[in-house]
């Protein structure tokens, strides 16, 4: 019998944006400015409701990630689950049943945004976690210039 480790890690990343907390949830939440950033959804800012990202399928996994809202609290929080992959996947890593969080704070002149994306099981998910560590970062750029670019 193999043991599974239970410990769990999670991604963090944050950046100051030039714009009003307003601004930067509505690229958060509005499901076509969502798509630009991250990935096809059918989101709705309303907790409980369900919803799907799809991305190209890796191995057994056939690229949806399912999600529900669990906090929206415009616009302060917002969090979700994310679960995809596959049990049968082993080249990219087991089941992937996690949480991402946006928290958004008002400064000087714009938004602290930070996402924590947690409960990555390690050693299970580590295909995961080292793939979407980098994805992370590079996505609050994308959130910067299609909040720039919205009227």
């Amino acid at each position: 019998m193999t043991q599974q480790s239970s410990e769990t890690q999670a991604i963090s990343v944050e950046k100051v944006l030039p714009y009003a907390p307003d601004r930067v949830w509505r690229t958060l939440t509005d499901s076509a400015m969502l798509a630009r950033w991250l990935m096809p959804n059918d989101f709705v800012a309303e907790v409980g409701h369900r919803f799907t990202f799809k991305t190209r399928p890796m191995g057994g996994w056939d690229g949806v990630v399912h999600c529900e809202v669990l906090v929206c609290d415009p616009p302060r929080l917002l969090r979700y689950s994310w679960k995809g992959g596959s049990d049968d996947n082993p080249k990219y890593g087991s089941r992937l049943d996690s949480v991402v969080t946006w928290t958004l704070t008002a400064r000087d002149g714009g938004t602290l945004l930070r996402m924590e994306h947690a409960g990555f099981r390690l050693p299970g998910n580590r295909f995961a976690f080292d793939a979407m560590k980098p994805g992370w970062e590079r996505v609050l750029d994308s959130i910067a210039q299609v909040t720039a670019e919205a009227d």
